[in-house]
């Protein structure tokens, strides 16, 4: 999908794309943070219908909302495409040595090969963790690697 990207100065940027339905549609990114999802009337580009309006917080909800089924979706398509490769999820135990500890600390993808793509805690999705993302008892990790490599990040979390 194409999307356009157009400096609004002294107000941010704004992204477009046209949908299924043929309806332009755009996110106004402000400088103050706060976003704003508009709909064309028609082909002037300047002629919006704001649809919603949300703060930094409240667009990041909505992204881990749109965001968590696509990523599980592409990764489930990259496990079809590459032969070997496949997706898992471990569970870190609230005994586990990681807990309260950073994701960094594991050295998983390194003594594995296996990447933690995405840590699930309770109904929110960390995707992309960073390595100082603290680890808590209850979390799922979601491993993208070889069989043996999602074998050896449980081994790691779990042991």
């Amino acid at each position: 999908m194409d999307v356009t990207e157009v400096l609004l100065p002294g107000v941010g940027l704004r992204y477009e794309f046209t949908n299924h339905r043929g309806e332009r549609v755009g996110v106004v990114a402000r400088r103050t943070g706060d976003f704003e999802l508009v709909v064309y009337a028609g082909e002037d580009p300047d002629e919006g219908r704001p649809v919603l309006e949300l703060n930094s917080e409240e667009a990041d909800t909505v992204a881990e909302i749109l965001g968590a089924p696509r990523i599980a979706e592409r990764f489930a398509d990259l496990t079809k495409e590459v032969p070997g490769l496949v997706s898992g999820q471990v569970r870190v135990g609230a005994g586990s040595a990681y807990d309260g500890r950073p994701l960094g600390a594991t050295r998983a993808r390194t003594q594995t090969g296996a990447s933690i793509v995405a840590v699930v805690r309770g109904e929110d999705v960390i995707a992309s963790p960073t390595p100082q993302e603290v680890l808590r008892g209850g979390d799922v990790l979601v491993v993208i690697g070889t069989h043996e490599g999602i074998t050896g990040v449980a081994r790691i979390v779990q042991g």
